[in-house]
């Protein structure tokens, strides 16, 4: 990926990083052309690359998700905990635009990879830094996942369950990749104010942040005012009990109904009294809105459970296709829950992009999926086949300078 017509051509990162939500913010810069080099561990690389192929994972024809998140790069396997392999660093530094990292504070202090140190090297650097929990405080050290920081830390693993259910728990994955593209913005922000006053800049942000934000509808009522603070009636001004209450409940619209053939479909649009009529028209149960029961929205707020054990008998007695051709023509707005292996068939996936087909002919996957940040004008590199570990070490050191000698040297010394 060395173009010279995109966006970003010209700009040099570097992937100091594993997993998904430091590099993943690398992987759009490359797609809009920057030059991204990836710093790997000798021979194992980065651990996220095994991920695909575990019993864990979903069969695919190839290792799928580094293909996707690893596209567009270039690969150089460094061992940086010698000091050989930290001075080809510090050298890739020196030509460096970003530098993105999520590597833990302990290690970043032990090998002088903090943002003074790299800013040392490289005055208007833009350093990006990615945590677990945050650049401060008691837990600015630790390491965590997005299954933990993003998902259970931040109080959405807790909101999101059934309401005869645990708490869920997460895809791989499901907070990194939102938080890459905050990473993301947050570079581009700086290069922004790099182009305007010639000043590099520290960026970060962190999975729990990130976690807080996706939960921020509900989590704000929280910090909306003194805890402690009761109204006339002796009541907390700010707690969720109710709100908990209301969700352990069965609610008619908060409900996924079961269809005889085992798909699923929600109704949380279905809103207005006309279209309730018309829902449960179709359901069998005309007339509904005389029964004083129904009449108005607060009583059917009221008898919402057992408008909800109404819809879920009438509902597995005939299959997905048919209920939704019968709510199409009544122009109700139902949508049946996707399964993944749908989506390559999905009109809009497609012709928006979402997905697309590599450009490199040497890529083994038939679609990738696209990172969501979309500016009509600019052009994308199109995927090309994620880099094999060390890749491009030769290649790399080259470009710095080195000759053939000295790269052999420090093959032989497992420093590349």
């Amino acid at each position: 990926n060395m173009s010279t017509d995109k966006v970003f051509s010209g700009l040099k990162v570097l992937d100091v990083g594993t997993w998904i939500a430091g590099p993943v913010a690398g992987t759009i810069l490359a797609d809009y052309g920057a030059d991204v080099i990836k710093i790997e561990r000798p021979v194992e690389g980065d651990q996220y690359r095994i991920l695909s192929g575990l019993p864990t994972s979903p069969d695919g024809v190839t290792d799928y998700m580094w293909q996707m998140d690893g596209r567009n790069k270039r690969s150089i396997a460094l061992n940086i905990k010698t000091d050989d392999g930290i001075k080809v660093l510090r050298q890739l530094i020196a030509e460096c635009d970003v530098y993105i990292t999520n590597q833990p504070y302990s290690l970043r202090r032990q090998l002088g990879l903090e943002f003074d140190d790299v800013k040392a090297i490289k005055e208007n650097v833009i350093y990006a830094s990615l945590t677990a929990y945050g650049e401060e405080g008691p837990d600015r050290e630790r390491e965590g996942f997005d299954l933990v920081a993003y998902w259970a830390r931040s109080g959405l693993m807790d909101l999101v369950r059934d309401p005869d259910g645990k708490p869920a728990m997460a895809l791989p994955g499901m907070g990194d990749h939102p938080t890459a593209v905050s990473l993301y913005a947050s570079i581009v922000t700086a290069l922004l104010h790099r182009e305007r006053t010639g000043e590099g800049s520290m960026v970060h942000t962190s999975l729990l942040a990130n976690g807080i934000w996706s939960a921020s509808c509900i989590a704000q009522a929280g910090f909306s005012g003194d805890p402690n603070t009761l109204n006339e009636e002796g009541d907390k001004l700010v707690s969720y009990e109710n709100y908990r209450l209301l969700k352990s409940k069965r609610n008619f619209a908060a409900t996924v109904y079961e269809t005889k053939d085992q798909r699923w479909f929600g109704v949380t649009m279905i809103r207005t009294p006309e279209e309730i009529e018309s829902f449960f028209d179709i359901l069998g149960f005309p007339d509904l809105l005389n029964d004083d029961r129904f009449e108005t929205p607060e009583s059917r707020f009221e008898h919402s459970e057992l408008l909800s054990a109404m819809a879920t008998e009438s509902i597995q007695t005939r299959d997905a296709q048919q209920w939704l051709a019968d709510f199409s023509a009544a122009g109700l707005n139902i949508v049946l829950l996707a399964k993944v292996e749908e989506l390559i068939d999905d009109p809009m996936v497609k012709c928006n992009n979402m997905i697309v087909a590599p450009t490199d002919e040497s890529s083994p996957m038939s679609y990738v999926i696209n990172h969501p940040v979309n500016v009509s004008s600019l052009d994308r590199v199109g995927p090309t086949r994620a880099p094999d570990v060390g890749e491009h070490s030769e290649e790399v050191l080259r470009g710095l300078g080195y000759t053939d000698d000295q790269i052999e040297e420090l093959r032989a010394h497992n420093i590349i």
